[in-house]
């Protein structure tokens, strides 16, 4: 594909450039903590000031310093200098930094931007300190290997302090109506969907994501249904496996039988709004819609369970986004930032973080608390998660295209089988032959 090739040609072009850069600016910095990717950093006295970038500030800005008060209280030796980034501009804060000077000595580095910022040399590996910490054991493995895999390797460059999680939600008011049982499989979710719709009455059984962010959703459905447990198969992905391409078309055949017309645009703020206001049977989202749900429906009209299992009990699902916490290279005092890694991501502090957040802690004891007890979809989400029994689909969040892939090229196709423009074999078919491009090149480039 020409345009892939040219695409690929100039991010091979902007590295290039990127490297230079960096290798000007290596030596540029001076002694407050405030380097570029190139420098080595040191792990300083433990004490002094350290600097703090929030990735998604406004919203999380309170009870990051909530966290930071009780770290200074805690470590009085220690000052921690909070820069709150909005989450849509903390990618190209952390890029700008990078090239120029500025970095933070840790920050909040989602996986979505992970590989990008750990493959410019800004980021410190992160192993060896957590094998020598309290926090080891104590954290999740399933978003340890999430962190690894979007990391690009079998290096841990970032703690995970947070997830969010595929949800199904539905309506038990209309399940108890209809004589419905939860839909926990895939089996009984179909029969929920088609039993809910009644078109004349405008009753749908599911509304599904068609527009912006459709593919992560998509792809959970096809894994869930499946079983397959891999992304990839040697250095080919495994999304246009047969089965697969199955698993799709049965679930996109729901669309304007089963769901609303309307879904075909849907991203998930409308989609969500439409659930919230109408008569249909079931949702998939995260975490993220169960204030709005609420507020919406009452606590007594609705329920959020993990995303289906198949028949036998098996759970597979795809990675969701992790966020978490990283130490930059570039940091002068090592010592001080991970001490302040270590004390957001304890017990107390991390379990504190999530109920403001709503998500499920990475601190295996905090996910054990009370209030998830007391937020039941949060509580599954934990259990599922941590459970050992759910085999979850590493994305490959690692690829320099996966956004672009996952995103611009392909939201339009996804829609165009909505539609019935395009077969589901031709849709996963076009997706696999970009991502196996990018894989190839990834690899290429990290022997």
């Amino acid at each position: 594909m020409k345009s892939s090739s040219i695409h690929r040609s100039r991010r091979a072009a902007t590295a290039l450039a990127l490297g230079s850069v960096l290798a000007l600016t290596a030596t540029a910095c001076g002694d407050d903590g405030s380097g570029s990717a190139g420098d080595k950093g040191g792990e300083g006295s433990g004490k002094g000031t350290i600097t703090f970038w929030d990735n998604n500030g406004g919203v999380r800005t309170d009870i990051w310093k909530q966290i930071i008060a009780d770290f200074e209280k805690k470590y009085p030796d220690i000052k921690v200098n909070y820069v709150g980034a909005p989450a849509a501009s903390a990618q190209s804060k952390y890029d700008t930094a990078i090239q120029g000077g500025g970095l933070p000595d840790v920050g909040g580095v989602g996986t979505a931007m992970l590989a990008e910022v750990a493959a410019q040399g800004a980021l410190e590996p992160l192993d060896s300190r957590l094998h020598k910490s309290p926090l080891d054991g104590k954290l999740s493995q399933s978003l340890i290997d999430v962190s690894k895999a979007a990391g690009g390797g079998d290096t841990l460059y970032q703690v995970p302090t947070s997830a969010n999680n595929g949800t199904l939600w539905y309506r038990t008011d209309l399940f108890k109506k209809a004589g419905l049982e939860a839909p926990a499989t895939w089996s009984k979710f179909y029969t929920a969907a088609d039993k809910l719709t009644n078109r004349s009455k405008n009753e749908f059984g599911f509304t599904i994501r068609g527009g912006e962010g459709s593919i992560a959703p998509a792809l959970d459905a096809v894994y869930g249904q499946t079983g397959i447990t891999s992304f990839w198969n040697g250095d080919k992905t495994t999304v246009n496996d047969p089965k697969n391409v199955a698993a799709l078309a049965k679930y996109v055949a729901l669309y304007k039988k089963d769901t609303p017309s309307a879904d075909v645009n849907n991203d998930f703020t409308k989609m969500v709004a439409q659930w919230d206001s109408g008569t249909i049977g079931m949702l998939s989202h995260n975490l993220g819609s169960y204030q709005d749900h609420l507020k919406a429906l009452g606590k007594d009209t609705f329920r959020g369970i993990p995303n289906p299992t198949l028949d036998d009990g098996t759970r597979v699902q795809v990675s969701n986004p992790v966020d978490g916490l990283s130490l930059f290279k570039s940091s002068k005092n090592k010592a001080a930032a991970w001490k302040f890694i270590e004390f957001a991501l304890s017990h107390e502090e991390n379990s504190k973080f999530n109920q403001s957040a709503g998500q499920v802690p990475a601190n295996t004891d905090a996910a054990k608390d009370a209030w998830i007890q007391a937020a039941e979809p949060t509580k599954l989400a934990a259990e599922a998660l941590n459970g050992g029994t759910t085999k979850i689909v590493q994305l490959p969040y690692y690829l320099p295209d996966w956004n672009t892939i996952s995103k611009a090229d392909n939201e339009p196709n996804f829609q165009k089988v909505l539609l019935g423009k395009m077969s589901a074999k031709d849709f996963l078919d076009t997706l696999a032959d970009q991502l196996n491009k990018a894989q190839a090149d990834w690899k290429k480039n990290h022997k």
